[in-house]
């Protein structure tokens, strides 16, 4: 099947670019999160320039999709049982109108949806990320050591996605691609880079990788209803899944300086931060707008996200659902 990939890759990268040549041998990587095995022959030569895309575009693309099979995976809400269950009825948040529903049922199935190198908006996808967070003007090749060096665990992004499908690529694009968002994300990608790093004492993190764990907190919070009001009060269903996924990569920024974090400290990091996206949702939003606004930017890189995640707690705000 690889090879087979690797065939309709390099067709479709002739129609685009020109015909990249096959290089390179298998070696294994592991980390605290997954251990993969990555098969020889699939690194390739630099290609040229690309087709972009936007989070608009994409997006579209994925709502006049054929996604019947990846919906009849969707579980919408968590299953709860007994007291919980009414509980939930009682004093959960309020119910999501149909329009919102639909847009919900949307962002689950894409979950379900994996990479494909068939379909050429999902190539641009990856395109748009790599070329997005390296500032490179040229296309790079579909397999290679190249996505470790964004975060991903090995040659192919799609053994990542588990779990998040293309909706983890989706949050990752909007991310580095939305105009108030890019120098959020440069910030934190260059934090992730041991070499760039300006206080060496802090370890580097897979970006990529971060990204796509939080992708998988913000579906849990959104099934279990935690984003529900959030979700009623703007009437958009994404657009909030895109400013918690931001919000929560921030936090987790946070968390990784004050700590000196290392990779040891990844998991508990991870489990905190979903404790705190399902219990004070609003409080992410409002940090993420505080930073954005520039009031607490730094004017110049220090590796540091001092005081932005500090903020009071306003009162009556978020409170932990049953």
């Amino acid at each position: 099947e690889q090879q087979r990939a690797q065939e309709e890759w390099e067709a479709v990268e002739s129609s685009q670019t020109g015909t990249a040549a096959a290089a390179g041998s298998g070696s294994s990587l592991k980390t605290p999160f997954i251990t993969i095995t990555l098969p020889a022959g699939l690194l390739e030569e630099p290609a040229g320039p690309a087709a972009l895309i936007s989070f608009e575009e994409a997006l579209q693309y994925f709502q006049g999709a054929e996604l019947d099979e990846c919906r009849k995976k969707v579980q919408a809400t968590t299953r709860r049982r007994g007291l919980a269950a009414l509980l939930h009825v009682l004093f959960g948040p309020p119910r999501l109108q149909a329009p919102l529903q639909a847009e919900r049922d949307l962002a689950l199935a894409i979950a379900h949806c994996a990479l494909d190198d068939r379909e050429w908006v999902h190539v641009r996808i990856l395109q748009t990320i790599y070329q997005s967070l390296t500032r490179s003007a040229l296309a790079c090749p579909r397999y290679g050591a190249h996505w470790e060096e964004l975060g991903f665990q090995g040659a192919d992004p799609g053994t990542d996605l588990r779990g998040t499908g293309m909706l983890g690529l989706l949050q990752i694009l909007h991310f580095v691609t939305d105009s108030r968002m890019l120098p959020l994300a440069l910030k934190i990608f260059q934090l992730s880079q041991h070499e760039t790093q300006a206080r060496p004492l802090l370890a580097p993190f897979p970006f990529c990788l971060m990204s796509l764990n939080i992708t998988h907190i913000v579906i849990r919070a959104l099934r279990d209803g935690r984003l529900s009001r959030e979700c009623r009060r703007r009437q958009q269903v994404l657009a909030v899944l895109n400013d918690v996924h931001a919000g929560a990569f921030l936090r987790l920024s946070c968390g990784w300086t004050a700590r000196r974090g290392t990779l040891a400290d990844a998991g508990a990091l991870l489990q905190e931060l979903e404790t705190f996206t399902k219990k004070k949702p609003k409080q992410l939003l409002k940090s993420l707008e505080t930073y954005l606004s520039g009031s607490l930017a730094a004017p110049a890189w220090d590796g540091d996200f001092t005081g932005v995640c500090d903020l009071p707690v306003e009162p009556g705000g978020d409170t932990a659902e049953p």
